[in-house]
């Protein structure tokens, strides 16, 4: 019998319709057995780690959440070693995995339109050490520090209602923009691949996926096993934000094509990164590397 293993966060702002539409819709179906496993409010490597460890080759892990959720859930597969496939349902803010993979229900997940396929994520390297795979995209800089506002009580518990919760989430990012974007220097001075970078810039972002913040439009680099694409900006200028938001809305994200980037700092700094959502400040460090991991996911998509 196929077991389903379902990944989830009881204290997500839209845990009860992840409830009734796929924990209590899983109970009618015949031939799987499933199981849960709830996102802990520990350190995000403790619930990978955990989650890797009850994996068994042939499990089908379903991300029921945000993209927070897909992270957990994606690298939780990679690092248990197991032959498991990742399907991805939408119950967060952005949901840009659920995006690019073009899954919404259960059905979209096990019925007939159903497909296997293969994602190359994004290492991110920190000093040396793999910190995590990303199949969507990785910020760092003014982008990064700016999702760590959804993380805050008040703002989840506005979340929670269903009422206008994608209108809520952008007018409070916009706030935090206009309020924030010159108090300090968001990215410390740097060196891409060798060459020094324009000191006012504030922000590096590589993307794979197909969608970023939900009205942005990416590619289709995570099925590529080397390619993706990179832009540094100053998005602390307003005019240059809204040139890039205007060719990725209509068009395509922008960006260079690369196989992998190394940002080195002119001197051992702290730096705020965000992959999918999931924020975190590393201090002292000197060197982060972006590239396509060797290790790869078998995701469903439609």
């Amino acid at each position: 019998m196929k077991r389903i293993i379902v990944v989830y966060n009881p204290n997500s702002s839209r845990y009860a319709d992840v409830k009734t539409g796929v924990l209590e819709r899983l109970k009618t179906l015949n031939g799987y057995m499933v199981g849960k496993y709830e996102i802990q409010k520990i350190v995000l490597e403790k619930n990978v780690d955990n989650l890797a460890k009850i994996l068994k080759d042939g499990d089908l892990v379903i991300s029921a959440g945000g993209d927070a959720t897909g992270v957990i859930a994606a690298n939780g597969v990679i690092k248990s070693g197991k032959d498991a496939t990742l399907a991805v349902l939408p119950y967060g803010n952005f949901n840009d995995l659920a995006c690019t993979l073009r899954t919404k229900s259960i059905n979209d997940v096990l019925g007939e339109k159903a497909k296997e396929a293969v994602l190359y994520p994004l290492e991110i390297v920190v000093d040396g050490k793999i910190f995590r795979y990303a199949t969507c995209y990785v910020t760092i800089g003014m982008m990064a520090e700016a999702v760590y506002i959804y993380d805050q009580p008040e703002m989840r518990k506005k979340l929670k209602k269903s009422f206008g919760r994608n209108i809520t989430s952008y007018t409070v990012l916009i706030k935090w923009y206009f309020k924030n974007r010159h108090k300090k220097k968001f990215l410390p001075d740097f060196y891409l691949n060798g060459k020094k970078q324009d000191t006012r810039a504030s922000d590096y972002v590589a993307v794979s996926g197909g969608a970023m913040a939900r009205v942005m439009r990416g590619r289709k680099d995570y099925l590529d096993k080397k390619i993706f694409r990179r832009e540094v900006g100053r998005l602390t200028s307003f005019w240059e934000l809204f040139k890039i938001m205007y060719k990725s809305i209509l068009v395509r994200i922008p960006g260079i094509e690369t196989t992998g980037d190394v940002l080195e700092f002119v001197k051992p700094s702290t730096v705020e990164l965000q992959a999918e959502g999931e924020h975190r400040v590393f201090k002292n460090i000197k060197k982060i590397e972006v590239k396509k991991g060797k290790k790869c996911l078998k995701v469903i998509t439609n």
